[in-house]
């Protein structure tokens, strides 16, 4: 069984969509048609967002979450149009898993036949400037916390007044709060640990949040979800989503609530997965499973070139499934 991930916040890279404008696959599934569109509905020029701008301008939770979602999205797109050139199908195969990390999911509803990929880039766009408003409202941050036993580590954030905002398996917890609390986890972290603070603008998936959830709740219902033709798996706790209302609530809820990978993963073995594939900008999810789920293969999508291996891989599947 093969899952098809995407990143979250975090994963961006200046010039990321340059391997993505260019070449036949790029032409066959419409890329630069499709970026155009959406920056026209972001109201961001998310081709040189994309191509040429640095890590700084990036950076902002306003630009990136729609930048990540729309990378995520025409990577997919070109991998359906390599499909159907290859002869073994117009979509992925019927029991493919779909996951996203955070802003991510947005991307993986869009995998999964919930949302359009027009939708979900223009939810990600309100989503990331709604979550940048509210970052500016209060002093927070976040941390990895790497290493450490879980225990310890959970009884050190409840001590200083921190959340949990990502349970990221594969001994990586991210902490989330006050500023002056993650000055004390650095310098006490839990025992056997290393805190790393994050270039991030604010307390993501925290209380700190709530008023980008209630804003993106106001436009996530104007919006169309259908029920996903493929199994999902949510942030909040793993379970595969089957409803299309479900889900909306559940989108809009994950910008309070924390990020459950750990429990995405545990899904994934369930479930028997026994290949991921990740879409651009690609290589931290695949690199949590490598350390979570040994022995799973892993295809992060990082250039054009990458898409061969996954087109393999189907090809693989396909032919065991008969």
């Amino acid at each position: 069984m093969i899952a098809v991930l995407a990143p979250g916040q975090g994963s961006q890279t200046p010039g990321m969509f340059e391997p993505w404008l260019s070449g036949p696959r790029a032409e066959q599934a419409d890329s630069a048609a499709n970026l155009a569109r959406w920056s026209e509905a972001t109201g961001l020029d998310l081709a040189r967002l994309g191509t040429t701008a640095d890590a700084e301008e990036i950076k902002d939770t306003a630009v990136t979450q729609p930048l990540i979602v729309a990378a995520s999205l025409l990577v997919y797109q070109q991998l359906l149009a390599a499909l159907s050139s290859a002869g073994i199908g117009s979509g992925p195969p019927a029991d493919t898993v779909a996951a996203g990390h955070s802003v991510g999911e947005l991307a993986a509803a869009a995998v999964a036949g919930s949302l359009s990929a027009d939708a979900a880039v223009e939810l990600a766009a309100v989503r990331g400037r709604e979550m940048a408003a509210a970052c500016a409202l209060a002093e927070t941050g976040m941390s990895a916390i790497l290493g450490g036993k879980p225990e310890q580590v959970l009884e050190r954030l409840d001590e200083l007044g921190l959340d949990p905002a990502n349970r990221n398996g594969a001994g990586q917890v991210v902490a989330a709060g006050e500023l002056a609390a993650l000055e004390q986890l650095a310098a006490q972290p839990p025992e056997r640990a290393r805190v790393i603070s994050l270039a991030v603008a604010g307390a993501f998936h925290t209380r700190y949040m709530a008023p980008a959830e209630e804003a993106l709740r106001g436009y996530a219902e104007k919006v169309e979800f259908a029920d996903p033709a493929l199994r999902l798996l949510s942030n909040a706790d793993g379970d595969v989503v089957a409803d299309g209302a479900d889900l909306r609530s559940r989108l809009v809820a994950q910008v309070t609530l924390p990020v459950r990978w750990d429990q995405c993963m545990a899904k994934l073995a369930e479930l028997g997965v026994t290949a991921v594939v990740e879409l651009a900008p690609a290589g931290t999810l695949t690199g949590l499973v490598k350390r979570e789920l040994k022995g799973t293969r892993t295809i992060p999508v990082k250039t054009p070139d990458d898409l061969d291996a996954v087109i393999e891989l189907v090809r693989e599947h396909s032919g065991s499934q008969q």
